[in-house]
């Protein structure tokens, strides 16, 4: 029960986050005012150009969905802010304070399962089904827009395929957290884990993508380690440990004078290895849910009644809300990876996330009506260990590293 409620939180932090960060920040670049004041060519257009989805979001041209967004006075700005606070009220009821939870502990979590904590959360989550399948359309309209009218806009924020996923909302059925069967449980995940480079999905091997990262000075002001003590030297499979691996990162700062052709940074340089390759990869996350639903597309492994992933995309189900019918929705995996694929991606996801917690609910309520209600087990921090955790943060990945040497943090 208490990996339905973290789900049900995280769910609801993705809703709250990509809502305001798209139809409050993003689309400030795509609103009539910045048109009309950067390129007023292409709202003459957007004004004679029919919205295809008008019938699911009630705009008719592409320039009346680009005066809804303008900052502060557009209809969808403004209930972006209303629905933003809604999925902030779902959040705190699964974790409490908003945005560092309060009632996550090692060994569970401190929410009261009570049936009204489910419920609540559902009556809220029903009231913005409807705005999610109105920004989805909403987003396919504009964006298929700016690439018919404006030739060579694909190459805006171009990147090469370079993206990590490291997997989120995990199956309580599967899922022990114990590092010998993390490829197993990782694969479960409600959003799988993956390396794509090129379009091609290197591994979906959390171990693997483990044992891949290093952390490379680059230009910033550290010492370096690699003549140190390592801390790990294996992982609990036996597999070797690279030196510049987070489990033996050690950070000794060295101040020193600015030189853009030296040092010139506080920020270490992350990567993947690809031992395939030699190279030290630096992975992209499109902000996120780019990286996410490409993972899962590819990886096809999610089959549930409202997401499904089909090997080439993701299809999402959302039940019928106050207005607007039932709806399925679909992401295809792009042809390439730049800004209007990285801000399409966004809205999707909204709906993924809405679609996989009306299934956590439903499992949660369960688990309650039966009386099982347990969402906490005593744990002890033990005299030695080595742990990782894997996550999607809101904007991309988040991983922690931890080693544990006579019951004290030792890195």
């Amino acid at each position: 029960l208490a990996d339905y409620i973290v789900n049900l939180g995280e769910a609801a932090e993705y809703m709250f986050d990509h809502t305001i960060f798209q139809d409050n920040l993003v689309f400030v670049d795509f609103c009539e005012a910045m048109v009309k004041a950067t390129n007023p060519g292409v709202l003459a257009r957007a004004e004679r150009t029919e919205a295809p989805h008008g019938d699911i979001h009630g705009y008719r041209t592409i320039a009346d969905i680009m005066r809804a967004f303008n900052p502060f006075e557009g209809e969808v700005y403004k209930e972006a802010l209303k629905v933003s606070r809604v999925t902030r009220e779902m959040f705190c009821l699964m974790e409490g304070r908003h945005v560092h939870p309060s009632t996550l502990y090692p060994g569970g979590v401190g929410t009261m399962p009570q049936p009204t904590t489910f419920t609540d959360y559902l009556s809220r989550l029903m009231r913005v089904i409807d705005f999610v399948k109105k920004a989805v359309a909403m987003n396919d309209d504009v964006f298929d827009f700016f690439y018919e009218a404006l030739p060579g806009y694909e190459e805006v924020g171009r990147r090469r395929i370079l993206l990590g996923c490291w997997g989120a909302f995990q199956d309580p059925t599967t899922v022990d957290y114990r590092y010998e069967t993390m490829n197993t449980w990782g694969k479960q995940m409600y959003v799988t884990p993956g390396i794509v480079v090129d379009g091609e999905l290197v591994t979906n091997n959390l171990v693997d993508i483990n044992l891949g990262l290093r952390i490379l000075l680059g230009s910033s002001y550290y010492e370096d380690w690699v003549n140190e003590q390592p801390f790990v030297t294996h992982d609990p499979l036996g597999n070797p440990v690279d030196m510049r691996h987070p489990w033996n990162q050690t950070t000794v700062p060295v101040p020193q004078k600015r030189d853009f052709d030296e040092k010139y940074s506080w920020v270490m340089s992350p990567r993947w290895y690809d031992k395939r390759t030699d190279q030290h990869l630096a992975l992209d996350t499109g902000g996120g849910p780019l990286a996410r639903l490409w993972s899962t597309a590819l990886n096809g492994l999610v089959d549930t009644p409202y997401v499904k992933a089909t090997g080439h995309s993701v299809r999402i189900s959302l039940p019928k809300g106050e207005s607007l019918p039932e709806t399925t929705l679909e992401w295809h995996i792009p042809q390439w990876s730049n800004t209007i694929e990285r801000d399409r991606a966004r809205p999707y996801f909204i709906a993924y996330a809405a679609a996989m917690a009306l299934q956590f609910l439903e499992e949660a309520m369960g688990l309650v009506r039966a009386g099982e209600t347990k969402v906490f087990q005593n744990y002890e921090v033990p005299d030695e260990a080595i742990g990782c955790g894997f996550h999607e943060a809101v904007r991309g990945v988040l991983s922690h590293h931890l080693v544990i040497k006579d019951k004290k943090i030792a890195n």
